[in-house]
């Protein structure tokens, strides 16, 4: 396989825009705008080169899946160090209100939503788009789970606590039921708007406008209710990724589309916590175990698909997979079990 990840560098913008006008709306790590596209290249950038002793605590790290045989830019994922550093980190966070009546002899449960900050200082994964073309091979599974050892190999930047949002029910016109139900009556603008507006300036409008007391779900209209904590049906399968590494729901969604936010502890995840680091004592074709492998630090990170046969104190990798990585005997790479 010639695919590889890879720290994004300034000359993928034009790739990163030409994904971005597929995402189809509500991906908001991933706005079709050449101008914000830089900005995260920008950021990214300067989080590369903070080397070892230079972490900071609002770092964006942005990876890219790379054709190695053609130069093409065919997906990308997204790390946040810690959320809510610059602007809040806002969730709604669904709740039970119950009340009990004597005169009636009843029980009353009510769901609320309640703005909160509770995630702010979480680690963040996302911005997950693979193109497409390639939605085959296991390049989704390889994008998603490359950040894992990118946090394995980095794991004193990253928070003790970790998120990823779903995107959220989009309809067919590129709305979202839930921000017609509830948000959109408060600001004025539809879905979209909002969406665009978010993705170029950030969270404040948000601690602005929205109405700082609880929602009671029951008074949204049935659409809305219906697209809560429901993923977008193309995140599907990255939430069942997500749900696979230890992630789970829990009663937290995005403010925008009602998605799903889903949380883990980081030294819980699996592929965090089952990556080993190993020596390469040799380089040959003879046989291993189908291997997610990375080395290389910061803006030298690579991950692949390859062959790995554990021998002695150190690792035999196949000479494909040291080809894509740039590996050669004695060099130290972080690998987990396909």
């Amino acid at each position: 396989m010639s695919y590889r990840i890879r720290a994004a560098r300034d000359e993928d913008l034009q790739h990163l825009y030409e994904m971005a006008k597929l995402t189809g709306g509500g991906f908001t790590n991933l706005p079709p705008d050449k101008p914000a596209l830089k900005t995260k290249l920008d950021r990214a950038r300067a989080a590369f080169a903070q080397g070892e002793a230079g972490a900071g605590a609002d770092e964006l790290f942005l990876l890219v899946l790379e054709n190695t045989e053609t130069g093409e830019v065919r997906g990308t994922c997204q790390l946040f160090t810690h959320v809510g550093q610059r602007h809040p980190f806002y969730s709604y966070r669904i709740g039970t209100l119950t009340q009990h009546s004597k005169e009636l002899n009843r029980t009353f449960r009510a769901e609320l939503l309640t703005l909160t900050t509770d995630l702010e200082g979480c680690s963040e994964v996302g911005g997950l788009f693979l193109h497409p073309g390639e939605r085959a091979g296991g390049l989704g599974m390889l994008l998603a789970r490359s950040r894992y050892l990118f946090i394995a190999s980095h794991r004193a930047r990253f928070a003790e606590r970790i998120l990823a949002e779903l995107r959220g029910v989009i309809d067919e016109a590129g709305g979202s039921p839930f921000w017609d139900g509830l948000a959109g009556r408060f600001f004025g603008m539809n879905f979209q708007d909002a969406d665009r507006f978010n993705a170029t300036h950030g969270h404040q409008f948000i601690a602005d406008l929205f109405p700082k007391h609880p929602i009671y779900i029951a008074m949204l209209s049935e659409n809305a209710r219906a697209a809560i904590g429901i993923p977008h049906p193309s995140g599907r399968a990255a939430m069942r990724m997500l749900e696979n590494e230890g992630f789970a729901f829990e009663k937290y969604i995005d403010i925008f589309d009602g998605g799903p936010t889903m949380t883990a502890r980081t030294d819980q995840v699996r592929s965090v916590r089952e990556a080993a680091t190993s020596r390469v004592i040799a380089i040959d074709d003879d046989g291993g175990q189908p291997t997610l492998v990375a080395a290389g630090r910061l803006g030298d990170f690579r991950c692949a698909y390859g062959t790995v046969r554990v021998a002695g104190d150190g690792v035999v990798l196949d000479t494909a997979t040291a080809a894509l990585l740039g590996v050669t005997v004695d060099d130290e790479v972080i690998h987990v079990g396909r």
